[in-house]
């Protein structure tokens, strides 16, 4: 191999500056493109930002009428407990008293029926003599 002369080194060397005479602009180019990204960085979080607190409130009306509807059937589910629990009151009173009813019956018939077995047995003895 030859050894390059030194025509060829300046040549290399006017290529290498030559290249280096054209990194500004590249790099010019970069910084433009990394500008042009900043922006619309910035711009889509900024969409974003807004979107979320568009969520954010749609959501908080959500939760709040979900709330509102949720208290009015708990409402109306004590108000159904209320009238359940009071029939059910209702129909125990009436179960007490024919019971109470019945009991009372039944001690008039034992009392009617103790009063005839003293009478058969001859009545009660109140004369009867110590021994």
């Amino acid at each position: 191999m030859t050894e390059p002369t030194l025509t060829d080194h300046v040549e290399i060397l006017e290529q290498k500056v030559e290249n280096l005479e054209k990194l500004p602009a590249r790099v010019e180019a970069v910084e433009l493109q990394i500008v042009q990204l900043r922006d619309e960085m910035r711009g889509e979080f900024s969409a974003v930002r807004t979107e979320m607190r568009g969520m954010g409130t749609e959501l908080r009306s959500e939760m709040h009428a979900l709330g509102e509807t949720l208290k009015i059937e708990i409402r109306q589910g004590d108000e159904e407990t209320r009238n359940q629990m009071s029939e059910l009151h209702d129909g125990l009173i009436v179960r007490i008293d024919k019971a109470d009813e019945e009991t009372r019956r039944q001690m008039r018939v034992l009392h009617e029926e103790v009063i005839a077995r003293i009478e058969i047995l001859g009545g009660p003895r109140r004369n009867r003599k110590k021994k």
